[in-house]
């Protein structure tokens, strides 16, 4: 994983050194460092690796890449000219790699074209770590009732490794896929071509990094806005499907439960808050299509990117946006939040348990894409919702003793805990960032982005006394 990102940080550097900037030894010397400190391991592990792979190994392999990844992601941030804190630094890698958005940096027009190249790839590669994780590991270990998506074998260790290998050349290659058909896109549209690099970058990794202070604002043509539009909702849908696609040659692939689902969600959503937009005098219908697609899309799929303060648009706008901010994209995209198919498998129980009552001789059977929804899914989608919940409401208590007020805490709590981006109110809304909180709001922040990527329990597993007998 090291060398990984010890590849990617050469792009910045070439790009620093066309546009004649001297950071590009930065990410000389973080490249260096990075890919010594993975030999050395790749070194020290050589005849001790096998294809077998534990269930304990599985839960701490899984936090320990996302933790040291955002360590070594954080290097180029700390030494670049007039670098962040440690504190920021790590902060703005563990946001680009659990693709988050939140930054805390300002400025970004002028920076360097290295860093903001920087920033965009560590998001890209999240994202496909994100999918990688969703559909290897999480069925792997059943956490948050994924075990729904485990395939033939997938719980047998000695075909867990090369089916992953398999499994993720064939995402990788529709990964790149769609980010190339986004750049071009974006291109034909009107951005230039560094920031439709970038942007499409972020939007297929739903992560929401621009090259912009403004964000999308800062692009005035509503062709680039529409793109964004289209790629942010293929983004929030699972790579899989596409892959499925390819091979059948048929667009059947689609008609899946969870993207049928995920589709009307998203109609409704965008149907009735464009109707309430449109009711005022100032804004016509089409504005407030383009408005409300972009911005509802945006927090909908977790990307982040806003092309205006939603947030004056006024009370029932802000309570809008912040139910949007739990939802999330579809199991198997780079999408945080609940996920669609935990939205569905949590009504499909409640309508079987509400028949049961009324019959309760009757023998009820939930199915989803044709598998059974067993007891064990119920209750483990059900914990993952009680325990992001609670989570939301601890961290926001926590926020909340750096002087932080409640709707800042609150919308900052559950922006890092779904790996949204931008919250709400006055000092972490749409139009500002992260920069000037206190360092223990920051670190808290930190905790709840990865807490939220790892779906909480891969976490909280290995925090458990039990998990080291």
């Amino acid at each position: 994983m090291l060398l990984v990102l010890t590849v990617f940080m050469f792009p910045p550097a070439v790009t620093d050194v066309i546009a004649d900037n001297p950071d590009w030894k930065v990410f000389a010397g973080s490249a260096f460092f990075t890919g010594f400190i993975g030999m050395m391991l790749v070194m020290m592990s050589r005849g001790r690796w096998s294809n077998e792979v534990s269930l304990k190994e599985g839960f701490l392999l899984t936090v320990l890449s996302w933790v040291v990844l955002a360590t070594f992601a954080a290097m180029p941030f700390v030494f670049l000219g007039g670098g962040l804190s440690l504190i920021d630094a790590w902060f703005e890698a563990v946001s680009g790699l659990t693709t988050t958005g939140s930054t805390v940096l300002s400025g970004l027009d002028d920076l360097p074209p290295g860093i903001l190249l920087w920033r965009s790839i560590i998001q890209w590669i999240g994202g496909i770590g994100i999918v990688v994780m969703a559909l290897i590991m999480l069925p792997f270990l059943k956490v948050g009732g994924m075990q729904l998506f485990q395939t033939e074998n997938s719980d047998r260790s000695d075909k867990f490794l090369p089916r992953a290998r398999e499994v993720m050349g064939l995402i990788a290659f529709t990964y790149v896929a769609l980010t190339t058909a986004c750049a071009i896109a974006y291109g034909v549209a009107g951005m230039n071509g560094f920031d439709a690099l970038n942007h499409a970058m972020t939007t297929v990794a739903t992560s929401g990094f621009s090259t912009h202070d403004a964000s999308f604002g800062y692009f005035k043509e509503p062709a680039i806005h529409i793109v964004a539009i289209v790629f942010m909702f293929a983004s929030s849908l699972p790579l899989v499907l596409y892959v499925k696609a390819v091979k059948t040659g048929s667009l059947s692939a689609f008609n899946d439960q969870q993207v049928r689902g995920f589709a009307k969600m998203v109609a409704v959503i965008l149907i009735g808050l464009t109707l309430w937009l449109a009711a005022r005098p100032e804004i016509s219908l089409g504005e407030a299509v383009l408005k409300v697609g972009f911005n509802a899309m945006s927090i909908i799929s977790t990307t982040g990117f806003a092309s205006e303060d939603y947030t004056a648009w006024g009370s029932g706008a802000v309570g809008t946006f912040f139910v949007l901010m739990f939802l999330g994209g579809c199991t198997g995209s780079t999408t945080g939040g609940i996920k669609a198919f935990r939205l569905q498998v949590m009504l499909l129980s409640s309508f079987n348990y509400l028949k049961q009552l009324m019959s309760p001789n009757r023998v009820v059977v939930a199915t989803y894409n044709g598998k059974q929804i067993t007891a064990d899914i119920a209750t483990s989608v059900l914990a993952y919702l009680s325990v992001m919940f609670a989570s939301v409401m601890m961290f926001t208590v926590a926020l909340s003793f750096f002087g932080l007020g409640f709707i800042t805490s609150l919308s900052g709590a559950l922006s890092a805990l779904a790996n949204i981006g931008p919250a709400l109110g006055p000092t972490i809304g749409p139009a500002f960032n992260y920069g000037g909180l206190p360092d223990g709001a920051k670190l808290i922040l930190i905790v709840g982005m990865l807490l939220g990527r790892l779906e909480f329990f891969t976490v909280l597993v290995i925090l458990n006394r039990d998990f080291w007998r």
